[in-house]
């Protein structure tokens, strides 16, 4: 909510400092509506601003009632007194901020509660799969190709090919799209990863399907994993960095 915030002061700011140098400031708003080619880089850059400060305000699922959002700014424009003195603006302000976080929270549940009811149809349908197989902890796992080399323990450090998609088959993270193996400790990773990889000898490619409580549980970590994702990865273990034991 800080963001919008800023991002509303921002544009607001911006606006009313490029309007002092126009004659007709209480025009800025209405002539700009219904362009279909933006030529003026006053024009792109004032429209991408309101499709930022758009997203941002549609994110906090609050109602926004433009017209009036649109009278703001263009009283704004011509600088005239507001219709809301300084002590109720922070007042409102205030409770909206209280409220967006509310609708925030009540989004992510129920976001989080429909991706829990479909990861775990999804596990229970692939378990029956031919070749998956299911640890103790739910994580399940399937062998692609199988290596000789040695296994990992927790402590170690490996350096993997990997890509990661939903069960909708959304790719949201992928070494081999950026060209560059990842090299981590495989203690300070997701729990499926953990404990997926331990089962891997150097050399083997394996396809996890990582429960949401093995993965990032209610937290989503970005935009494209949301609360409560089951995620599936494939990986493949090139080498081993053990840990460095003291002399």
């Amino acid at each position: 909510m800080k963001r919008v915030t800023l991002v509303v002061l921002m544009l607001i700011t911006s606006l009313v400092a490029v309007s002092c140098s126009q004659a007709d400031k209480t025009d800025a708003v209405a002539n700009s509506a219904n362009l279909t080619e933006l030529t003026e880089f006053s024009q792109k850059y004032s429209y991408a601003i309101g499709q930022d400060i758009a997203g941002s305000l549609k994110r906090t699922g609050m109602e926004i009632d433009l017209p009036v959002l649109i009278q703001g700014l263009s009283d704004a424009f011509a600088e005239k007194p507001s219709l809301l003195t300084e002590e109720e603006t922070a007042q409102v302000m205030q409770e909206f901020q209280s409220q967006a976080q509310t609708a925030r929270a009540d989004q992510q549940k129920q976001l989080g509660d429909m991706n829990k009811k479909e990861g775990e149809e999804f596990l229970a349908a692939n378990k029956e799969r031919e070749g998956v197989m299911t640890t103790a902890s739910g994580l399940q796992y399937m062998v692609l190709q199988e290596g000789d080399g040695p296994k990992p323990a927790a402590t170690d450090r490996v350096t993997v090919n990997y890509e990661g998609t939903l069960i909708d088959g959304t790719v949201f993270d992928s070494s081999l799209q950026r060209g560059e193996p990842a090299t981590f400790a495989l203690n300070r990773v997701i729990p499926g990863w953990t404990e997926g990889l331990q089962l891997m000898n150097v050399g083997s490619k394996y396809r996890f399907f990582v429960p949401s409580e093995l993965a990032y549980g209610e937290r989503g970590p970005s935009p494209k994993i949301g609360p409560n994702s089951t995620l599936i990865f494939e990986v493949e273990l090139l080498s081993i960095e053990e840990e460095s034991k003291p002399e």
